[in-house]
């Protein structure tokens, strides 16, 4: 298989991967939900601004269920944090990018 091809299957590949797969949550069910549907639609809005993605679901979040929210989006890290029980979201998005959301006191 030429170096072409091998590319045109990943980009594929992370095509197909559109939906949101959620790696950890302890929120209530509809919190989770309506978390996870903000993050999808953010992050489309600004597939090539991480940070702007970011502040956009922070400040929604601020708004509809109180401050102190933290979001963190990028292709690759890890953490290790302290958070308030029933408000932390993990998931991945279109096959790399990796969204955590939290609050804390």
């Amino acid at each position: 298989m030429g170096e072409a091809e091998g590319k045109k299957d990943e980009t594929d590949y992370k095509c197909l991967q559109t939906f949101p797969l959620v790696r950890h949550s302890d929120m209530p069910e509809e919190m989770g939900v309506e978390t996870m549907e903000l993050c999808v639609m953010v992050c489309e809005k600004f597939s090539n601004n991480n940070e702007s993605a970011a502040k956009m679901i922070k400040e929604t979040l601020d708004k509809k269920f109180g401050s102190s929210w933290h979001v963190v989006i990028s292709e690759g890290f890890g953490f290790e944090i302290t958070h308030e029980v029933k408000n932390l979201l993990y998931l991945y998005f279109r096959g790399t990018l990796a969204v955590c959301m939290w609050k804390c006191s």
